[in-house]
């Protein structure tokens, strides 16, 4: 086997060159785990809601999903999240779980409040509100439509 240095030279170009994209897809898709304090919220429903999924604050990525889990006395799901630092949530914001479109991933979206009192490192966010699914939606329209709005 006789091989040119050339072609070993070309070789180690070419997965320095794969490695710098995968790095580099991996910056600009935002990925990360942002670190920051950690908020629980409780929900009813997540509905396909992943570890790892964004916490958002006007389609703006502030935080990360890190861990969810299911409490045994009461069935709630409850779920933990990473707020970056720099974001000071008042302790009246709401969280809502909603999909990035019809078939899209489930993020969560805060609302921030008005209070002057900010959540801290391992607070709970009280005010939340579930996961509505296409079923969900489709009933409450046809409840609305067949109803007309009036009470018997």
């Amino acid at each position: 086997m006789n091989k040119k240095p050339v072609e070993t030279i070309m070789g180690i170009v070419v997965v320095f060159v794969a490695a710098f994209f995968l790095f580099f897809a991996y910056r600009v898709s935002d990925l990360q785990v942002v670190k920051g304090y950690e908020v629980t919220a409780k929900f009813l429903k997540v509905g396909g809601l992943n570890v790892g999924s964004d916490v958002r604050i006007n389609g703006i990525k502030v935080g990360t999903v890190t861990s969810q889990k299911l409490e045994k006395d009461d069935y709630i799901a409850e779920v933990k999240m990473s707020l970056a630092p720099d974001i000071s949530l008042p302790v009246d914001s709401v969280a809502a779980i909603v999909s990035d479109g019809l078939v899209g991933d489930k993020f969560i979206k805060i609302e921030p409040g008005k209070a002057k009192d900010i959540l801290k490192n391992g607070d709970i966010l009280a005010n939340t509100k579930d996961f509505k699914t296409l079923e969900d939606m489709v009933g409450e329209i046809i409840f609305m439509v067949t109803d007309n709005g009036e009470s018997k």
